[in-house]
Formats: structure tokens, C-alpha cells, sequence
């Protein structure tokens, strides 16, 4: 494990592995670095892979107040340690995340975004902003344990799936990481696609969806798609959100290197 330090002085830790263009590896929510290590693995035959814990995360540090910019520029350390540019992987929310380090100006080479979880409805900013709410209470009370739970649920698992857990050995490794649910509400915003945003992005990016999530993968990718200055998208037939990562390299390792 190495650190880089951040602008603001945060440390933010990271694995490297492999020899070649470099890419950085950015989770989403309740996530750290070690859900990418097999995707990491993976790519290090043809890449330099920095796979990094999240601020607040894992063996990273965590200054307050929280807002996206320093997440920005935690990005910003880390691409510098990679040499000066790279590109960025981001899976869910760490694709968001990713997406507005693009837009921010970032030396980021190429962009790949795995189901991003934009939400096309009109209903999409009340219910984001109910979440983001109720997240704050439940945070605000110290009642992290119940914080995941209504992340869980949100995210669509089901009741008894979101109690079985709570009772897991696991539990008390998520609970860890429930103040970090309201950093990626923060990175989703509204929880709708930012025009403004996305089209300020130069770099090429690809939007990988698979046709197991549901069809509002294919939807939002093709919305994505179509307001990224350029872009393509590629569908994983049969793969729900938490991809195979066996599956996603080979598609990673064909667009990555430009």
C-alpha cells in the first residue's frame, strides 16, 4: 500500500500493480479499494492500475467538512502519482464521480464508466433529495447501522436481504463506512443527468451497461451517450450492477489504451 497527500492535506491510500498507461480505479458507494483488487489483478498485465480507497474509507483519512471537490482532488493526487495523466475506471457512483473529475479538467486520457446510476423520471430529484434527507438524519443521530439499511433498501434490496445482512459478521465492516453513503449522495446530486456537466467532458468515454440490471441501464446509457461530447457504449450481455469482473476486463483492456 502506498499514500498519496491530497490538496488538502487528506491521505489517500492506494494499491499499484502492473506496468503500462496508467488507471485509476474509482469505487461507488459502501465500497473500498478491495472490491476492485480482482478487477485490478486482472488489468495489471497491460496497465499501471492505482486502485485507491475513497476518502473516509478503508486505510484513507478523512477531513471535514466533506464536499465533491475534494474528492476532485483526491483524483487529481493520485493521477499525479500515476505520472501526470491517466485514465479513470468508475463503477456506480465512482462513475459520477469520475465523470465530474473529467468535467472538472483533469489530465484524464480515456473514461470508463460502469451503469452510472443516473435516473431519467421526473419523480428522480424528490426522491434523491428524500434520501439524502433521511441518510443525514439517521447519520446526524448516530445510527449508522440504520443509515445502511436505507441505502440497502434504496438500492433495491430486499427486506429480509437487508436484515440477514445485519445480522452478518460483515455488518459492522459496513457500518464503518455509513458516513460515506452522504459523500456519494453528495457526488450524485439531484440524482438526474447534468447536461451542463457531461458536455464539458473532452476526454473519450465508454458507458458499459449490463442487460441484468434493468432496462434503465440501457436507457441512461444511451442518454449518457448521447450528451458526452464523444462517446460509445457497450452492452455486457446477462450482467447485472455487480459485474463479473472476468466479463468487464477484456472490454476495459480494448478501450483503455486508446
Amino acid at each position: 500500500m502506498e499514500k498519496v497527500r491530497s490538496a488538502d492535506g487528506t491521505e489517500i491510500a492506494f494499491d499499484r500493480l502492473g506496468d503500462g498507461p496508467p488507471v485509476v480505479l474509482v469505487s461507488g458507494a459502501s465500497c473500498t479499494r478491495t472490491v476492485h483488487a480482482p478487477l485490478a489483478e486482472l488489468l495489471a498485465a497491460e496497465f499501471t492500475v492505482l486502485n485507491h480507497d475513497r476518502r473516509g474509507r478503508g486505510g484513507s483519512g478523512d477531513t471535514a467538512p466533506y464536499a465533491v471537490e475534494r474528492e476532485i482532488e483526491d483524483l487529481d493526487a493520485l493521477i499525479g502519482a500515476a505520472g501526470g495523466s491517466a485514465a479513470l475506471f468508475g463503477n456506480s457512483s465512482g462513475a459520477v464521480l469520475a465523470l465530474r473529475a473529467a468535467a472538472a479538467g483533469l489530465p484524464v486520457t480515456r473514461l470508463a464508466l460502469w451503469e452510472p446510476p443516473f435516473m431519467l423520471d421526473p419523480d428522480a430529484p424528490r426522491r434523491q433529495w428524500e434520501y439524502a434527507s433521511r441518510l443525514a438524519e439517521l447519520l446526524g443521530a448516530g445510527r449508522r447501522g440504520d443509515a445502511m439499511a436505507l441505502f440497502m433498501a434504496t438500492v433495491g434490496l430486499p427486506g429480509e436481504m437487508v436484515e440477514a445482512m445485519r445480522r452478518a459478521p460483515m455488518w459492522p465492516e459496513l457500518e464503518a463506512l455509513a458516513h460515506t453513503l452522504a459523500y456519494d449522495a453528495a457526488v450524485m446530486g439531484d440524482g438526474t443527468l447534468p447536461p451542463g456537466l457531461v458536455s464539458s467532458v473532452k476526454a473519450p468515454v465508454l458507458v458499459l451497461h449490463g442487460t441484468g440490471t434493468g432496462s434503465w441501464t440501457g436507457e441512461m446509457a444511451r442518454a449518457l451517450t448521447a450528451a458526452l461530447p464523444d462517446a460509445r457504449s457497450h452492452v455486457l450481455e446477462g450482467q447485472s450492477h455487480d459485474v463479473d469482473w472476468e466479463v468487464l476486463a477484456p472490454a476495459l483492456r480494448e478501450f483503455l489504451p486508446g
